[in-house]
Formats: C-alpha cells, sequence, structure tokens
C-alpha cells in the first residue's frame, strides 16, 4: 500500500482528477466530500477511490473524520485541501452568513484538516499539504470580497506553515488556478465567460487535469525542495 492521501472536496471537478492523478501515482487515495451522496457513491463505483462525508468547516468533524480515515486505511502523509464554495456579491449585497460561510469552509477547512495530520505527519518525519488558492486570491475579484480574502489567506496560510513543517520533512504548498473548465465555471453566464477567456493569454480555459498534475509533483518525493510554494497555473493571466 503506497502513502495515504485525503482530498477535501475530492468526488467532483478539480478534486476528482486530483484523487485519480495520484491513484495512478501509487498513492492510497481518499477523498472527503460534504454534501452529493449521490454523486459520492457513483465516484466510488466509478474510481474505486473510497469517499468519506463530513463538513470541513467543522474543526472537531475533521479530527474524527481523519481519526476514522487513519484508523480504517492507515496514517495520513498527505493532504490536498481542494474543497471550496462560492458565495458572490458585492459587499452591499453581502451578507455576514455569505461571508462566514465562505470564510469557514475555505479558509477554515485548510486549518482544521492541517490541525488534524500534521503532527503525525512531522512524527513520522514525512508529509506533503498542498493548498488550493485562486487566482483571484492573488489578483481580487469584483463582487468575491469573502472568496478573493479567504484564497488570499490560504496563500499566508502555506508560507506560515512550511516554516513549522521544512525541518520535519513536511512541505506546505499551494496552488493557485485559474479559470479552470469546471461545474462552478460552467455556471458563469456565457457572455461574462467570454469576456474573461479572452484576457487569458493563451486563449482557452485550463483542464482539472493541468491542475492535478501540478498537485501530483509537489507531493512526489520530487517536490522535496518546495515549500512555502504558490504555484500560479492560470495560463499567463496573472503573473504574480
Amino acid at each position: 500500500m503506497g502513502r495515504i492521501a485525503i482530498v477535501t472536496g475530492g468526488t467532483r471537478g478539480i478534486g476528482r482528477a486530483i484523487c485519480e492523478t495520484l491513484q495512478n501515482d501509487g498513492f492510497t487515495v481518499v477523498a472527503n466530500y460534504g454534501g452529493n451522496d449521490e454523486k459520492a457513491r457513483a465516484f466510488t463505483q466509478e474510481t474505486g477511490i473510497p469517499a468519506y462525508k463530513w463538513d470541513v468547516g467543522d474543526h472537531e468533524a475533521c479530527i474524527a473524520g481523519c481519526e476514522k480515515v487513519a484508523s480504517e486505511v492507515g496514517p495520513v502523509d498527505v493532504v490536498v485541501n481542494n474543497a471550496g464554495i462560492t458565495r458572490d456579491g458585492t459587499l452591499q449585497k453581502m451578507s455576514f452568513d455569505d461571508w462566514n460561510e465562505v470564510m469557514r469552509i475555505n479558509l477554515g477547512g485548510c486549518f482544521n484538516m492541517a490541525k488534524a495530520c500534521f503532527p503525525g505527519m512531522r512524527e513520522r518525519g514525512w508529509g506533503r499539504i498542498v493548498n488550493i488558492g485562486s487566482i483571484n486570491g492573488q489578483a481580487g475579484q469584483y463582487g468575491q470580497v469573502n472568496y478573493a480574502a479567504a484564497k488570499s489567506g490560504i496563500h499566508g496560510f502555506t508560507k506560515a506553515l512550511a516554516q513549522e513543517g521544512a525541518r520535519a520533512g513536511v512541505t506546505v504548498n499551494a496552488i493557485a488556478p485559474g479559470y479552470i473548465d469546471t461545474d462552478m465555471v460552467a455556471a458563469v453566464p456565457e457572455p461574462v465567460l467570454e469576456k474573461i477567456v479572452a484576457k487569458i493569454p493563451v486563449g482557452r480555459l485550463g483542464k482539472a487535469d493541468e491542475i492535478a498534475r501540478g498537485v501530483s509533483f509537489l507531493c512526489s518525493e520530487d517536490g522535496g525542495f518546495v515549500t512555502g510554494s504558490t504555484m500560479s497555473i492560470n495560463g499567463g493571466q496573472h503573473m504574480y
């Protein structure tokens, strides 16, 4: 059995691509999901990857979920913090609940999962944490003060935690995807999407597999000298 990896938000979109890529790399992969039981069952049937349900924004649920994975599968060596939501709107129209829920899940989930798994990685002398940020956490985006703040926080969280893990063989990195061809982006109105693509120098949306390959490198033995880094995969849309 290979090293054990948990991918949050792992049953769909970018998360699914990451799960399948790490599985192909020889990792024993577990997907976490928060809501859709039917899609999670279909994911497991199609990939053979078990799916565990808990809310990454719930601290106690993360601790319990990761303990369950450790007892049923084995100690967790890799965490990919991919789970995220949007609740878009201008500040004038945004409710506190819209702000708080995005922060709770997108940024709080990174803390909760790291709190559950980071100590064991340090004790064993090897670990990988990869946090999925966003181009909008680097450049900002109109109508996304909550999402941009949470994703920007992920980049700072990554740099700080990397310093705690470096001497113990635990790397902590982030990937900042641009606009990727997923369900989330498909929900953007076509005229708006056309304007977005027009601003991407390579002239297209990214693919989930392209993000997954970046995660694959950062989780590999070859990625051991990379820590505290943010890898931008955005087609040249924002050079940071």
